[in-house]
């Protein structure tokens, strides 16, 4: 059972893990914490883009001699398989770790996992560490790779005194944790040039088949989508299946009978997850419920 330090370690992790969220996609967003072998933090770090370094291996890199006979925690498993860079699970048996603290199996790994393997070399390994709040960040991106279409995200403000600057500021706000950005039917990635250019490009502009737009994005490197504007109300309710969260801007001025709308049309299959006061609107955020998507992903049901 994870210590306290450990656990520690993983929330610290998951923090590291969002640094990334907008520029690793295709890849994941990881974070890793190395501990000392007397439970003392010695290196940490996290996934900024597909083709750089891995979490694991910023991390030992900061930890140096003193991950030998320590632990790594980290929110992903780590990689069986050379791709780009080389497996974490053996920059790990390399390291001389000797307790891997894991949150969430990779769905995507190779052969018996990266976990399997560092047991056979006989490291300590445990997984399942409080994989709900590892959700917070990685949930998207497993989504996304469960369906082969990225997470859709549509933030819109209600009817109020100025809707294109609410708009605006939903844009500014939200955009940094996307790989796309479509606002007014401009299409760009949310962090401009955060992706690696040889594993990401920008797809046509959406079409009136939403599904099938979105998996072009995927096919194109796009794991989250953020989609602003009410104007695109026709198209997402007549795909709202593909919609994982919906970001709404209220006018503090706004009659009531106008927020009664706004319920309607968007609660069917979403949860509320979040109300945030800022000023002169109050935003509300619906997710549909992570673990529902997440079937087999070795997540408590």
């Amino acid at each position: 059972m994870a210590s306290a330090l450990e656990l520690a370690a993983m929330r610290h992790a998951i923090t590291l893990s969002s640094f990334g969220l907008g520029t690793t996609s295709p890849n994941p967003p990881v974070g890793c914490v190395i501990l000392d072998r007397h439970g003392a933090t010695a290196g940490a770090g996290y996934h900024r883009r597909k083709g750089e370094a891995h979490a694991e291996v910023n991390a030992l890199s900061a930890a140096g001699s003193a991950a030998r006979g320590g632990t790594a925690v980290v929110t992903l498993e780590p990689c069986n398989h050379i791709g780009v860079t080389p497996a974490c699970r053996q920059e790990l048996i390399d390291a001389g770790i000797a307790r891997v603290v894991i949150s969430i199996i990779d769905p995507t790994s190779r052969g018996d996992g990266g976990a399997a393997v560092l047991t056979a070399h006989g490291i300590d390994v445990e997984t399942n560490v409080i994989p709900d709040e590892t959700l917070t960040v990685l949930g998207p991106w497993l989504v996304a790779t469960r369906r082969r279409r990225p997470y859709l995200t549509w933030a819109y403000a209600s009817d109020g005194k100025d809707r294109f600057a609410a708009n605006e500021r939903l844009t500014n706000d939200l955009r940094s944790s996307a790989d796309l950005v479509v606002d007014d039917r401009l299409l760009e990635e949310g962090t401009p040039g955060g992706h690696a250019s040889a594993h990401f490009t920008i797809p046509g502009e959406p079409t009136s088949d939403l599904r099938e737009w979105l998996s072009t994005c995927y096919a194109a490197g796009s794991r989250s989508i953020l989609l602003i504007g009410h104007q695109y109300s026709d198209e997402v309710r007549d795909s709202l299946d593909c919609v994982d969260e919906i970001v709404i801007s209220l006018d503090v001025t706004s009659r009531p009978a106008d927020l009664a709308a706004a319920w309607r049309s968007t609660l069917s299959g979403f949860e509320l997850v979040g109300i945030t006061s800022g000023g002169n609107d109050v935003r509300v955020r619906l997710r549909r419920p992570l673990l529902s998507l997440l079937p087999g992903y070795g997540l408590p049901e």
